[in-house]
């Protein structure tokens, strides 16, 4: 009797950890990441597996700004590590019109005040700071547009 009490005030104890009540900002600073990577609005919730990976739901695709614009998907997996999001999926930046996903961001020296964005084809490396702070994400259109059409505002208009 004595066990089947110790184990189910052990699960009581233990239940909450499992659910993490701390933002998606916070595990990342935790983790040697800036908190901006992620969006501030949006993120409905984020799972991390006993393995490391990473899965962040969102509320939809969006497209946030930081030196260049980002594509954030519905869902953002990634292996975490102390200062690395290793194989991403879900995210692509804007390369000269092209989207090219981010495959890693890794943080190798904190003092460097550096992170490293490697987009398959090129590694950048970006001051930290542009991502100190989570930014806003705008919803995405269908067919990859944001839904704010500039080419209507000065009257044209693609005609179909």
């Amino acid at each position: 009797m004595a066990t089947i009490i110790h184990t189910l005030l052990l699960h009581l104890f233990l239940f909450p950890l499992a659910t993490h009540s701390t933002s998606i900002h916070d595990l990342l600073k935790s983790r040697g990441l800036p908190a901006g990577l992620f969006p501030k609005n949006g993120v409905k919730s984020y799972e991390v597996s006993e393995n490391g990976l990473l899965q962040v739901y969102l509320d939809r695709p969006c497209v946030a700004k930081f030196e260049t614009r980002v594509l954030f998907q519905s869902v953002v997996k990634a292996n975490l590590s102390y200062g690395g999001l290793i194989g991403v999926e879900g995210l692509s930046q804007e390369e000269l019109f092209l989207w090219l996903p981010v495959k890693d961001i890794i943080v190798k020296d904190p003092s460097s005040g550096l992170i490293l964005f490697d987009i398959g084809v090129a590694h950048e490396q970006k001051s930290i700071s542009l991502f100190e702070d989570p930014p806003l994400c705008n919803p995405q259109a269908q067919g990859g547009l944001l839904e704010k059409n500039p080419r209507k505002e000065f009257g044209f208009e693609v005609q179909r």
